[in-house]
């Protein structure tokens, strides 16, 4: 595995289900649904849903997480939230925030009605360097991000584009067979 780069392991941006930036949230809920079926019924190999501009170029991906955070919008307020771990929240400290940036405070049913008018576009955000990785980058540059920024795939850029993803079960599966075929110590 030394010497295989990213390229080896990635997957292109083609073999992934696509939503354009400018769809509505209800449209990504439908996305991501159909993403979830073809990937549970084995006819995807995987259920990650890419957003690409106008353009055709990718600017992203969207998860359930996504489209929850999308139906409050003043989490986007609240930069912070990045670098704080799930173990650090204490309970008083959520209730302090819910308040601080009055975040659930209209009725969901209020907020689902905006689930036909956001679009993608308002609140996907390019990825960051440390979820990024170049098409000819040895493993080990993967392997660290994989590691530190707790992610389950990597954007793969060439030329300034986003062109593949390596998703961290792909890498797994490849060290698990390389330590497979390991001979055993005597």
């Amino acid at each position: 595995m030394e010497k295989m780069k990213v390229r080896d392991l990635m997957r292109p941006v083609t073999a992934f289900a696509r939503i354009s930036s400018g769809a509505t949230l209800m449209a990504a809920v439908d996305a991501l649904e159909k993403a979830q079926l073809a990937f549970t019924a084995g006819k995807a190999p995987q259920r990650i849903l890419l957003v690409e501009n106008e353009g055709g170029d990718i600017v992203g991906k969207l998860s359930p997480m996504d489209v929850v955070q999308g139906l409050e919008p003043n989490y986007s307020r609240i930069e912070s939230l990045k670098g704080l771990s799930r173990a650090s929240l204490s309970t008083d400290m959520l209730e302090s925030m819910k308040e601080q940036f009055r975040l659930w405070e209209k009725p969901l049913s209020e907020l689902c009605r905006k689930a036909y008018d956001v679009k993608i576009e308002s609140f996907v955000r390019l990825p960051a360097p440390d979820h990024m990785v170049g098409v000819d980058e040895k493993m080990d540059k993967a392997f660290h991000l994989f590691v530190v920024g707790r992610h389950d795939s990597l954007f793969v850029k060439e030329g300034g584009r986003i062109v593949g993803l390596i998703r961290f079960s792909d890498v797994y599966k490849q060290i698990a067979d390389t330590m497979r075929e390991c001979p055993l110590a005597e």
